[in-house]
């Protein structure tokens, strides 16, 4: 068990089809932390009015978050645009799970990030939502598809996990230059605010970078990636990717997952990527 000192999640999408819940469970038996940020999509509404995909797991998820809770963890939930409806209850508590529109996160060396799902900042969701829908129905129907080829690739002996999904994402010239709007419009926002960094997900595109001098951070997402953000006791921020499936993990020998880490006062450049430390 890893001790750090905060955990940030988004886009679970608890209730798809491509919900990777089961690598989730193994990240989190993997890490305590006092605080956890559920940073947007934990709950796919959207999908959920078309076909509900609930497995065990996803339930042993939600059962997972709520005792972190009951022992101490502060839990905050910060709704994004899937479970939008939850929105209406920003600063309710349930079960010990605080219900926030966004939050502010102090870290153990006093930098200060404001925490938002994002999705206010994508044109397309905020002025076209039935264009986003038609997205989110087709990004579904790659997750479909790559769970198939996933089963391929263990029959052919292939090592690893790729996504088809993402392999799309990266080749797309547009979606690299959505990405970029993204992030910049973003840091434009919150830089107003008088924080230190920003810390976000919505675009499934994990990252710890240094834009005009804040610090952007994506939690990246659990359908794809499989990538969480940690705070350590010292206040660094660590992207832990846990795309390596979960029977690997268990494995005898060298199994730590790959990860960016926020090593200041150098800027962090989101190809660099090393073992955690």
């Amino acid at each position: 068990m890893n001790t750090v000192r905060a955990i940030f999640l988004s886009d679970i999408h608890l209730g798809t089809r491509g919900c990777q819940a089961e690598r989730l469970l193994d990240f989190l038996r993997h890490y305590e932390s006092e605080y956890l940020y559920l940073v947007g999509d934990i709950v796919d509404f959207w999908a959920m009015k078309r076909s509900i995909r609930w497995a065990p797991a996803q339930n042993t998820v939600v059962q997972k978050v709520l005792r972190q809770a009951r022992k101490g963890c502060q839990v905050v939930f910060i709704p994004g645009n899937h479970d939008e409806a939850l929105r209406d209850y920003s600063g309710i508590d349930f079960g010990g799970i605080e219900l926030r529109n966004e939050a502010l996160h102090t870290t153990a060396d006093g930098r200060r990030f404001l925490l938002l799902h994002g999705d206010e900042f994508d044109q397309v969701t905020r002025y076209h939502k039935w264009v986003a829908v038609l997205g989110d129905i087709g990004y579904n129907a790659l997750v479909w598809i790559n769970t198939y080829l996933s089963r391929l690739r263990r029959r052919l002996g292939r090592p690893g996990y790729w996504s088809l999904a993402g392999y799309a994402k990266r080749k797309v010239k547009r979606a690299v230059s959505f990405i970029f709007d993204f992030e910049h419009s973003v840091i434009h926002a919150v830089r107003e605010r008088g924080v230190d960094g920003v810390i976000c997900g919505h675009i499934h595109s994990a990252t710890i970078k240094q834009i005009d001098g804040l610090t952007y951070i994506n939690c990246g997402d659990w359908v794809d990636s499989c990538t969480a953000i940690v705070e350590h006791p010292d206040g660094r921020m660590e992207l832990v990717d846990w795309s390596i499936p979960a029977d690997v993990l268990a494995l005898p020998g060298p199994a730590a997952a790959p990860a960016y880490a926020d090593e200041r006062p150098q800027p962090v450049c989101a190809s660099a990527r090393h073992e955690a430390t």
